[in-house]
């Protein structure tokens, strides 16, 4: 169980994302982010040693304002080999030093996010400790486990978002760009066998839902 400190961040989060988002392919603005949080939740690490979390991020600077899925994992010393998904060191009042990578790239982010779809695991609020995110909905109409599980899937950013590719085709897609679900539209996209989807805040203040990510059977 994944413990909420309630502390000081230097910088925020949201000050290292405004830096690192405008190096995304998958990002659409004009290159000066003007961020705000807008919703997500978390995945606990069984180990206890990775904070994961589902940040969805508002960003108004351009004519229509733009929702971004930006999965995080926090680690107390640098993953080996990870160098190109940092998107910065921050100062936790409690934990220290922590380094925050682009969670898609992080294989415990990538294993729980595969427990998550088949209901191995439970999304927890974004910051309550030990509360469950009701607003987080998943599926998973496979046979058995998909192949999330042991080696770390291969990992591809495009201007479609992220994939990422089990040794046996099984792809997740992470949609990075957020749209709200339209009411009478299946949330499932043709061809998958089960998803993630959440809800977040627009600057209005309507609460919408939407498609996080879908697992299909092949790349």
């Amino acid at each position: 169980m994944a413990v909420i400190h309630h502390t000081t961040l230097k910088p925020t989060k949201l000050e290292l994302l405004t830096s690192w988002l405008p190096s995304r392919p998958w990002y659409g603005g004009s290159g000066d982010p003007l961020l705000a949080k807008a919703g997500g939740f978390r995945l606990d690490d069984p180990q206890g040693e990775v904070g994961i979390e589902f940040m969805v991020i508002t960003d108004a600077a351009g004519p229509e304002t733009v929702s971004y899925l930006t999965p995080l994992t926090y680690r107390g010393a640098p993953l080996d080999g990870a160098e190109h998904a940092l998107v910065g060191t921050m100062e936790h009042g409690v934990l220290g030093r922590r380094w925050a990578y682009d969670g898609c790239h992080d294989p415990v982010l990538a294993d729980r996010l595969w427990a998550l779809v088949e209901g191995r695991a439970e999304a927890q609020a974004q910051s309550v400790t030990d509360t469950v995110d009701r607003e987080v909905t998943r599926s998973y109409a496979g046979q058995g486990l998909a192949a999330g599980q042991g080696a770390a899937p291969v990992v591809e950013d495009s201007q479609d978002g992220t994939r990422l590719t089990a040794p046996d085709g099984t792809t997740l897609r992470l949609h990075r760009v957020l749209r709200p679900a339209p009411q009478e539209a299946p949330l499932l996209p043709e061809g998958a066998v089960g998803h993630v989807a959440g809800a977040w805040q627009l600057p209005d203040g309507t609460r919408v839902h939407g498609l996080f990510a879908a697992l299909h059977g092949d790349a």
